[in-house]
C-alpha cells in the first residue's frame, strides 16, 4: 500500500500527554493526524491525576496554615471544610482543561475520533466498527491503577476512584509507599479524615533517595498520619460499621475507605497488539527502541505504556521526539532521565533531581554528602513544627553535584531551578560561589560547606 492510499499519516491512539503532545507536532510538521481517545481529552495527567491531585493536596494544605496562622497573630474561628464543593470545582477545572485540549488539537488540524481503538495489523487500527489507516501508528495509552487479587478486593479503590467519593470518609486506609500513597494519605490527613498508611515495606518512595522517605515520613507521623509498617491486607470484608480489614500481622481494622496506591500497570489490554506482533516486556510493557520504535516499523510508543519514566514532562518529550522522527528532520533527543526532576505533592512536598546517594556511590564510588535539618522561619512561631530537609550528592573526583534533594514546603517549585544547574554540569564550587537569597530556605543548597559524610 502506498502512503498516499492511508486514511492519515499518522494515527494515535491515547488522548493524554504524550499523544496530544505528538499529534500536534506531527500535524505542525504537515502530516494528516488522526487521534483516538476513549474516554476525556487529557488522559490521567488532567483527569485523574497531576491536576486534579495537586488541587486536593493544595486544598488539604489550608488546615496546616489555618494552625500556623495563630502562631503569626491570626485569630480565626474554627474552620469548616465541605468535600462537595471542592470536588465540584475540580470537576468544572477539570472540565475546561477537557475543552482547552480539544480547542488545542483542532486548531492544529487533528482529527479527534472518540472511541477504544484496536491494532488490526501494522497500519491499521478499528475504531466503533470502523477500520482506520495510518502510516505510522503511535501508542500512548497510559498506565491504570493495578489492585491486589485479595478476597474483598471489590471494596477497594484506586486513586481514579478518590476522586470522585461522594464524601470524605472518616477513617481512610492508604496502602503503599509510592508517591501517590503519600500524597493521597497526606490529602485525607490534611482535609480531617483520620488516615492511616499501610506498607509491606519499612520505608517510603522506594527508588528515591533513601533519607527522603525516612524524613517524610517522620514528618507525616507528626500532622497525624498513623502507619503500619512490614504490614499487608489479607481480605476485606464489608460490615454494617465499615470495611474490616484482616492484617497479616494479625491485627484487625475498621474504616470507611481503603485505597491502594501499589502501582500502576501499562494500559495495553485490548489493544490488539497480538494481531500487529507488537513486542512487550515482562511487564506488560510495549518494548521501544532510543526513538521509540517498536519491532513492527510503522508503529512507535510513549509515555506510561512504555514505563520508562511516568511522568507527564517526559511523556511531552517522548511524543515530540517521535514527531520530528517521523514527520521532520529528526534531530530530538529523548529526555535524560537520570536529570528529569521530580516533585511529591505529599505534605511537607518532596523535590528531587540526579542521582541518589546509593545510585551515585555504585557510580562514581567516593562521593560526599552535605546535608541540612533545620525548622524554616515561616514555621517558627506556628503551632506545629516542621523541619526542612536538603541534601547535595557530589562526585568527589570532579566536584560535580550529582542529585540534589529536599523535603519541604515549595520543594517541586524550588527544584526546578537547580535542575537547570545539573542538566548544565555544575560543581559543588559553582554552587558555592552563588550568592544565596536571604531568609530563604533555598539560601542553604548554596551554603552547606562541610561534608557530613564521605
Amino acid at each position: 500500500m502506498q502512503q498516499q492510499d492511508f486514511d492519515y499519516d499518522f494515527l494515535v491512539i491515547g488522548g493524554g500527554s504524550g499523544g496530544v503532545r505528538a499529534s500536534r507536532v506531527a500535524a505542525g510538521l504537515g502530516a494528516r493526524v488522526a487521534l483516538v481517545e476513549a474516554a476525556q481529552l487529557g488522559g490521567t495527567c488532567v483527569n485523574v491525576g497531576c491536576i486534579p491531585k495537586k488541587l486536593l493536596s493544595h486544598a488539604a494544605h489550608f488546615s496546616q496554615l489555618a494552625e500556623e496562622a495563630k502562631g503569626f497573630g491570626w485569630q480565626l474561628a474554627q474552620p469548616h471544610f465541605d468535600w462537595p464543593t471542592l470536588i465540584a470545582n475540580k470537576d468544572r477545572e477539570i472540565e475546561r482543561l477537557n475543552g482547552v485540549y480539544a480547542k488545542m488539537l483542532a486548531g492544529a488540524g487533528v482529527t479527534v475520533v472518540h472511541g477504544r481503538a484496536a491494532l488490526s495489523g501494522p497500519h491499521s487500527v478499528v475504531v466503533n466498527g470502523q477500520t482506520l489507516t495510518a502510516h505510522h501508528i503511535l501508542i500512548a495509552t497510559g498506565g491504570t491503577p493495578r489492585l491486589p487479587d485479595i478476597p474483598g478486593a471489590e471494596h477497594a479503590i484506586s486513586s481514579n476512584e478518590a476522586f470522585h467519593l461522594p464524601q470524605l470518609p472518616e477513617r481512610v486506609v492508604v496502602v503503599g509507599g509510592g508517591y501517590i500513597a503519600v500524597e493521597f494519605a497526606s490529602i485525607f490527613n490534611g482535609l480531617g479524615a483520620q488516615t492511616t498508611l499501610l506498607h509491606r515495606r519499612p520505608q517510603l518512595l522506594r527508588g528515591f533517595d533513601a533519607d527522603l522517605g525516612l524524613h517524610l515520613a517522620q514528618e507525616m507521623a507528626l500532622q497525624g498520619v498513623s502507619f503500619r509498617w512490614d504490614e499487608e491486607i489479607q481480605s476485606i470484608d464489608r460490615q454494617e460499621d465499615g470495611l474490616h480489614l484482616q492484617l497479616k500481622s494479625g491485627e484487625q481494622l475498621v474504616v470507611d475507605c481503603v485505597m491502594y496506591a501499589t502501582g500502576r500497570v501499562p494500559l495495553t489490554e485490548g489493544l490488539g497488539l497480538d494481531k500487529a506482533g507488537v513486542r512487550c516486556t515482562d511487564k506488560g510493557a510495549i518494548e521501544v527502541d532510543s526513538r521509540f520504535g517498536t519491532n513492527v516499523p510503522s508503529i512507535h510508543a510513549v509515555g506510561d505504556v512504555v514505563d520508562r519514566m511516568a511522568l507527564t514532562p517526559v511523556a511531552l518529550a517522548e511524543g515530540t521526539v517521535v514527531a520530528h522522527e517521523l514527520f521532520g528532520k529528526g534531530g530530538k533527543s529523548a529526555p535524560d532521565y537520570e536529570l528529569v526532576p521530580t516533585a511529591v505533592f505529599s505534605h511537607p512536598q518532596v523535590g528531587t533531581v540526579g542521582l541518589s546517594e546509593e545510585s551515585a556511590r555504585k557510580r562514581y564510588g567516593a562521593v560526599q554528602i552535605f546535608q541540612s535539618s533545620f525548622r524554616p522561619l515561616t514555621n517558627r512561631m506556628g503551632a506545629e513544627p516542621e523541619n526542612v530537609f536538603l541534601k547535595l550528592i557530589v562526585s568527589k573526583a570532579d566536584q560535580r553535584v550529582r542529585g540534589v534533594h529536599m523535603v519541604g514546603e515549595g520543594a517541586g517549585e524550588l527544584m526546578q531551578g537547580f535542575a537547570v544547574a545539573l542538566q548544565c554540569g555544575a560543581t559543588k564550587q559553582q554552587f558555592d560561589a552563588t550568592i544565596g537569597i536571604h531568609p530563604t530556605v533555598a539560601e542553604e543548597l548554596v551554603t552547606m560547606r562541610e561534608p557530613v559524610r564521605e
